[in-house]
């Protein structure tokens, strides 16, 4: 009983300092990991055993899956759709909303996707003058119910899995959990259309305005600039470097990038000195001076040299937003560049970017940009591949970046490579499905998959897994076991039916969900799950009965954390953006906790039998 106390003891000071949130919930899952093995129930061998566990990884490299898909736009490909169809209707918005976020979840990590939507529920709020805080408590609904549609949709659902095999038992299939997450999202549904209306009415926080490229394009006089010219078949500049034809001194003309046929599609060519021209390339040409200004013609250049011009859209290339970027640059006053011109300096040879206008403090400078000296304070705005952009903020030697496009947010790094990224997600979904492989195995192929089809990087891959979580899993992991070995689990479980006495299973099923939803107000959803899984299957033995239908109870009301910000990342998410008080999700989160209970307690037993 001594050792069983201790470890009670350690277990109540993790609940406290989860609820207060002090210090982080990683930092007190490393504690406990360190505690645990002086109490002697455990060994620092067992205490770490988190770490080898198959599930982690396997989260791990959901995470990495998740951020492909949005390197490579999957996920905004989906907002934009959810804009065009929803139009200014919250009901058709919150219903397409949440279908899309359950079923996105249901193959990536909740957490990523709201906050992939958050901006994208911003926009569309500010667009359609609907207050965000009616957005934003569908959208973590949503994703938390989508933790209940398959296996790999949340931690928990891995973590009740992973007891189960642990404990001799067949785990649950991929898609065990999607009979029950459907009908709770149809209730969600409906339960949020109503619910919406008793949400704070104030709208969120307005975030501040950032310009757009039309506004640089007007700020800087740019559209009457843009040009498309194409190379004819007998072009004289066909089979030409651009450094040996000189356009810019020769003609005014900049040229910003190369459109040119590849196996599949059209492709961006970065133009280099060393560029060679071929018949059929078009190209996105910005014009320093306009037709008539120093004799210059266009349409007799165009003429001359065998080219053809193609209509513009009148916006300056913004319509190649995803590839072509600006970024107003500032000239410090210890730059070496002050004194030289951007041509001098090799501007586009070192930085892979087009100087397109130029301001002395707040007076621009009309014509001969790329000749004019720089001085300290100048901003040049400049144009080129996002790559170099972000390559130049990295820098910060001779230029300061000083301003980025609200488009910015918005580029996709591999926008081309989408179909790749679904479609190793589907073999990733299918070897899961048919078993063909384990499961985390099937997901660490995708991975590879992902980085041999350049759909993700390795810079990115580590950038997204969020290791807070992975850490508080691994940490909490070692309770099962001291609980276990101590006697506490089966003192909890035989606790629970001497208080149910003679009850029906039923009755059993909702008191495990009652207590693993109580158990979430405090702590974190995943510890939740780590510490009821154990004690649903130890009541499940004591009764006789099949260990499926409570392990599933308890993955179910894992994900029914609606109830408060703290039960899950998710909720917390939405608090800023959706300007919500504490009390909101109890307002909506208790009355649909309610709900799910209800709907869990009629669907697993006759699913999952006894």
């Amino acid at each position: 009983m001594y050792e069983l106390a201790m470890v009670l003891a350690l277990l109540g000071a993790a609940v406290v300092m989860f609820a207060i949130n002090r210090p982080r919930m990683d930092v007190v899952a490393v504690i406990m990991m360190v505690a645990l093995p002086m109490t002697g129930v455990i060994t620092m061998s067992e205490a770490l055993v988190g770490l080898s566990d198959p599930n982690i990884v396997l989260i791990a490299a959901l995470f990495v899956i998740g951020e492909a898909l949005v390197r490579t736009g999957v996920a905004q490909r989906l907002g934009d759709w959810l804009t065009a169809r929803a139009g200014a209707s919250e009901a058709k918005l919150i219903f397409l909303l949440m279908v899309i976020v359950a079923g996105v979840g249901s193959f990536m990590s909740s957490t990523g996707v709201v906050a992939i939507f958050i901006p994208i529920v911003l926009r569309i709020a500010r667009n359609a003058r609907i207050p965000a805080g009616r957005l934003m408590m569908p959208l973590s609904m949503a994703a938390l119910i989508s933790g209940m549609m398959t296996l790999v949709a949340t931690a928990p659902n891995l973590v009740v899995h992973s007891e189960l095999m642990r404990q001799g038992h067949d785990g649950f299939g991929f898609f065990a959990f999607t009979p029950f997450g459907v009908p709770i999202l149809v209730l969600a549904i409906l339960y949020m259309l109503v619910a919406r209306r008793f949400l704070a009415p104030g709208p969120a926080p307005v975030l501040p305005i950032r310009a757009a490229l039309t506004g640089w394009v007007s700020d800087y006089d740019l559209a009457a600039r843009e040009h498309r010219l194409q190379l004819r078949a007998g072009s004289n500049l066909a089979g030409k470097r651009l450094d040996a034809l000189d356009l810019r001194a020769s003609a005014g003309i900049n040229i910003i990038a190369i459109e040119r046929d590849s196996r599949f599609r059209r492709k961006l060519v970065q133009p280099r000195a060393e560029t060679i021209l071929e018949a059929g390339d078009i190209l996105l040409i910005d014009q320093r001076a306009r037709e008539g200004e120093a004799g210059f013609d266009l349409d007799a250049f165009a003429q001359a040299h065998d080219l053809v011009a193609l209509p513009v859209s009148g916006q300056w290339f913004t319509d190649r937003a995803q590839e072509i970027g600006m970024a107003q640059i500032l000239v410090p006053p210890t730059s070496r560049l002050i004194g030289q011109t951007v041509t001098g300096a090799r501007f586009r040879s070192v930085h892979d970017l087009s100087v397109i206008g130029m301001k002395h403090g707040t007076k621009p400078v009309p014509q001969g940009v790329i000749d004019e000296p720089l001085r300290a304070g100048d901003t040049l705005l400049t144009v080129g591949p996002w790559r170099a952009i972000r390559k130049l903020a990295e820098e910060r030697r001779d230029l300061i970046l000083l301003d980025l496009p609200a488009e910015a947010d918005e580029v996709v790094p591999a926008r081309h490579r989408a179909p790749l990224a679904v479609g190793v997600l589907a073999l990733v979904v299918v070897l899961m499905v048919w078993g063909i492989v384990p499961n985390v195995q099937a997901a660490l192929f995708g991975c590879l998959l992902l980085g041999l089809f350049r759909c993700i990087d390795m810079a990115g891959a580590y950038r997204s897994i969020h290791w807070q979580s992975l850490i508080l899993i691994v940490g909490m992991l070692p309770f099962s076991l001291a609980l276990q070995r101590t006697g506490g689990v089966e003192i909890a479980a035989g606790a629970l039916l001497a208080a149910l006495d003679g009850a029906s299973p039923r009755v059993v099923l909702a008191a495990i969900f009652v207590a693993t939803a109580a158990l979430s107000l405090f702590i974190s959803n995943t510890a939740t799950a780590v510490l009821m899984a154990p004690v649903a299957l130890a009541v499940a033995a004591a009764l006789g009965a099949s260990p499926y239908p409570f392990a599933m109870t308890v993955a179910l009301a894992a994900s029914a954390a609606f109830m408060t910000p703290v039960s899950s990342p998710v909720n917390t998410l939405v608090v800023g953006p959706g300007n919500y008080r504490f009390t909101d999700f109890l307002r909506i989160g208790v009355p649909f906790a309610i709900v799910c209970l209800l709907t869990s307690v009629l669907l697993v037993p006759l699913i999952l039998p006894f």
